[in-house]
């Protein structure tokens, strides 16, 4: 029997400032624990007084920027947009809700969201377009000069200094203050502004402190996730928030302009180098060397534009997940970031991300492998259960005695012993632990639920209400039982597949006919036809719903990618783009984007 999959939970959310007569751009946003995203930007502004003493004094032309040097660049959760010369706007990445389908319109300025983007037109108009689920992309009437779009909501500057903002308000964070600014950073659940004075102000949601802005005077200010940032009129940088990854670590020297992202930020130094710090997991942090004269910071990428007008980016998703080495294999199972595969010869192996260790499989034969989002286990011939990978909430601690089945979930396990009984360890949802005292023939774990089949062939479902409460079960036989994000599917007698939980997606309004098998990932669903075609549903931002073509005998879908393995035990694993990161080809070419 081979177990595979487990998903996880991500939540993105970026921003983005654009102004019309001030330069900034930046934004996304977040995903829990480990990934929460999100991306802001910032506004140079005019500069002031005299540098301080102790700090390397700006140039003219670095301090004199003019009120009308706006930021082409702008980066969300997973697009990204920029201002060419015509003054047209170009998005590319993520586009499932219309976020990366600009109008054919003329702008001067432009903003990226988490899953939303606005537009500043000439007449000072705004055009937002993409996900409107909160009203962040119905922007308000009448004319503004300076915008940014922020996790789930928007900003705007008007000509009499006021701001204001629409959208989400579950934090206070469109609930702006009164009084004249001159520039504004809206953040994942926080906005900030810089008053006439050059003073910060910030409101909305302050678990860590992000909107306690620091006395004194500032020449941007740049909103993030958990974290804000300001740049000194003498070219330093401040930080105030959240520092648990380092991203309020600022390196020492001036800066020209600061973006704070989702866990790291980036500045843009003087002579034109890009520095970053903080969260570094998908290289976002790790800017390549060139003279750049814009960068925003995202949450899983970085994108900058370079002194001769070309568009660079780096970061992503992509960590080698899908790159499936050659060879046959019995079983595959896909994760977050990885993938694993038992071999004929009973040998786990894995590929992708090993941040935590998730690929680093221990020696010896496996007959059973269960692949969650940062951690896996299998079961070895004698039922003895190994796990690997991440353990900060106890996942890894396998009880003793032998099992018969395994599900690696998102911050727990489970395993079925010989008399059908469950348990489970980790961390999860209230009564995650607490399985029913009923007799199990086979379980599967999603990042949040555990859903297994009983003897009766009827599924029982604990955990997260969401994805698969006891009420929320459809009666009936089945055969099968796959846990996803949010959502279970079930495969009864009939080939037939049933879908129930939380997914805005599709995941869980699979197609019609019949299927041999099911996989329940993120927010898609993959399943096996009779005729061993793959066929896929849901949310497909990553590509992960597009199967090659052929004969399959097994799929998992995971969350930025799925895979699957062929007659002749071969592994194929797709996922088409790497979202922000991949800059269309003329955009990456000298003169693309005119400054």
């Amino acid at each position: 029997m081979v177990k595979i999959i487990r998903i996880l939970l991500i939540a993105v959310l970026p921003l983005a400032v654009a102004t019309a007569c001030n330069g900034g751009d930046q934004q996304p946003q977040a995903i829990a624990d480990r990934q929460e995203q999100q991306d802001e930007q910032t506004v140079i502004l005019e500069d002031g007084n005299e540098p301080k003493p102790d700090a390397e004094p700006l140039t003219k032309d670095e301090s004199d920027q003019p009120e009308d040097h706006a930021s082409p660049i702008s980066v969300g959760a997973d697009h990204a947009c920029v201002l060419l010369a015509s003054s047209t706007v170009e998005c590319w990445g993520d586009n499932f809700l219309g976020q990366a389908n600009a109008p054919d319109l003329s702008f001067s300025a432009v903003t990226a969201g988490t899953e939303h983007t606005c537009g500043l037109r000439a007449s000072g108009v705004v055009e937002c377009w993409g996900s409107n689920e909160l009203s962040q992309a119905t922007a308000p009437l009448g004319a503004f000069v300076a915008i940014s779009a922020g996790g789930w909501h928007a900003c705007g500057l008007r000509t009499s200094g006021d701001v204001e903002c629409w959208g989400d308000d579950r934090w206070g964070q469109i609930n702006a203050p009164g009084g004249v600014f001159r520039s504004i950073s809206a953040g994942s659940e926080h906005t900030c502004g810089l008053r006439e004075n050059g003073s910060a102000e910030c409101w909305g949601i302050n678990r860590h402190g992000q909107i306690d802005a620091p006395n004194g005077v500032f020449r941007s200010v740049s909103a993030g996730e958990d974290h804000s940032c300001g740049l000194r009129e003498d070219g330093t940088v401040e930080c105030w928030g959240d520092n648990s990854l380092g991203q309020m670590d600022v390196p020492g020297g001036v800066f020209r302009t600061v973006s704070a992202g989702a866990w790291h930020t980036c500045g843009l130094r003087a002579g034109g180098a890009v520095d970053c710090w903080g969260h570094d997991g998908y290289d976002q942090a790790r800017a390549p060397r060139g003279e750049f004269v814009a960068v925003s910071a995202g949450a899983y990428y970085s994108c900058g534009l370079l002194e001769n007008g070309a568009v660079e980016c780096w970061g992503g998703y992509i960590r080698g997940q899908a790159d499936a080495p050659t060879g046959a294999f019995t079983s595959v199972g896909a994760g977050m970031e990885h993938s694993c595969g038992l071999r004929e010869s009973g040998r786990v192996e894995c590929w992708g991300d090993n941040g935590v260790s998730q690929i680093d499989a221990p020696s010896g034969t496996f007959t059973t492998l269960s692949v969650g989002p940062w951690h896996n286990c299998a079961l070895r011939e004698n039922g003895v259960m190994e796990c690997w990978g991440v353990n900060d909430r106890g996942q890894l601690a396998v009880p003793g005695g032998a099992w018969t089945d395994v599900a690696a979930g998102g911050d727990h396990s489970c395993g079925l012993r010989e008399s059908g009984a469950v348990a489970c360890w980790g961390q999860g949802p209230v009564g995650f632990a607490n399985p029913p005292d009923e007799t199990f023939r086979a379980l599967d774990a999603g990042a949040s639920h555990v859903c297994g089949l009983l003897d009766s062939r009827e599924v029982k479902c604990w955990g997260d209400v969401l994805a698969g409460d006891e009420g929320a079960v459809p009666p009936g036989v089945f055969v099968a039982v796959s846990a996803g994000l949010f959502h279970t599917c079930g495969l009864h007698e009939d080939g037939a597949v049933e879908c129930w939980g939380d997914d805005p997606w599709g995941a869980d309004d699979p197609p019609g006919g019949t299927f041999t098998t099911v996989s329940a990932g993120g927010w898609h669903t993959c399943g096996l036809r009779a005729g061993g075609e793959i066929e896929c549903w849901g949310y497909s931002f990553e590509g992960q719903t597009q199967p090659p073509s052929g004969n399959f005998v097994a799929v998992s879908a995971g969350i930025y990618h799925a895979c699957a393995l062929n007659e002749a035990g071969t592994v194929a694993c797709w996922m088409i783009f790497n979202g922000a990161a991949d800059v269309p080809a003329w955009l990456r070419q000298p003169g693309a984007v005119a400054r």
